[in-house]
């Protein structure tokens, strides 16, 4: 009964960084192509007479929820069911403002070494990579606001 009711993380609307800031790192995320993994919404929830809190609500997880080549900066060469080593299905990004360790399996703390390893050989998230790279300092932080306010 606990599990079922508990509740989706909540973004904050203005920490850190500010609401202007959060909005435009929400717009580059988008516009740098992020989200095309990273899916905001993903679905809806089932029909639910549960609660009404639960039916057909957004599942505003951040993943798409599919397998991708992530290349071999971040291959753990661990295969699983059809995945290879290099293959993993995309974390989602919600409640990330309450994580310690990231990526699949925690090897950083750091948000930007995170970023940084989605570009490796073989990744097919390297040119979404090199665009975070082409972004102003101002402009990265304002990235780094929006997913640390998820």
């Amino acid at each position: 009964m606990f599990m079922r009711l508990l509740a989706a993380p909540t973004p904050s609307t203005t920490t850190p960084g500010g609401a202007t800031s959060i909005s435009n790192g929400r717009d580059l995320f988008r516009a740098l192509g992020c989200a095309a993994c990273h899916t905001p919404t993903v679905g809806q929830t089932q029909a639910s007479s549960f609660t009404a809190s639960l039916n057909k609500a957004p599942v505003n997880a951040f993943s798409d929820l599919e397998i991708h080549h992530m290349g071999t900066g971040l291959a753990d060469n661990v295969s699983q069911g059809g995945a290879g080593g290099d293959q993993f299905r995309t974390a989602p990004l919600w409640g990330l403002s309450q994580r310690i360790f990231l990526l699949h399996d925690g090897r950083t703390a750091n948000l930007l070494k995170a970023i940084e390893a989605h570009g490796s050989n073989g990744s097919e998230a390297t040119q979404v990579e090199s665009n975070f790279d082409s972004l102003s300092p101002a402009q990265k932080q304002e990235i780094l606001n929006f997913l640390r306010s998820l």
